[in-house]
């Protein structure tokens, strides 16, 4: 698909050169991958915490069943 967007040159610049990318689409695609992966890390860190964990619950056994 293909999309037209206002973005800084300094920040894509940037980007491929940190990343050693070697053009503007792969530097933004590996961005918006990172920021994606990142965001989704986030809602997971949220639930630290809130779900709780039997210490005694043998997985071991559960995964023997089949």
């Amino acid at each position: 698909m293909a999309t037209n967007l206002a973005l800084d040159d300094k920040l894509i610049e940037e980007a491929k050169e940190i990343g050693k990318h070697s053009s503007k689409k792969e530097a933004v695609t590996v961005a918006l991958k990172e920021y994606i992966r990142n965001r989704r890390q986030r809602e997971i860190v949220k639930l630290f915490g809130k779900i709780e964990i039997d210490p005694k619950y043998n997985y071991k056994k559960q995964r023997a069943k089949k």
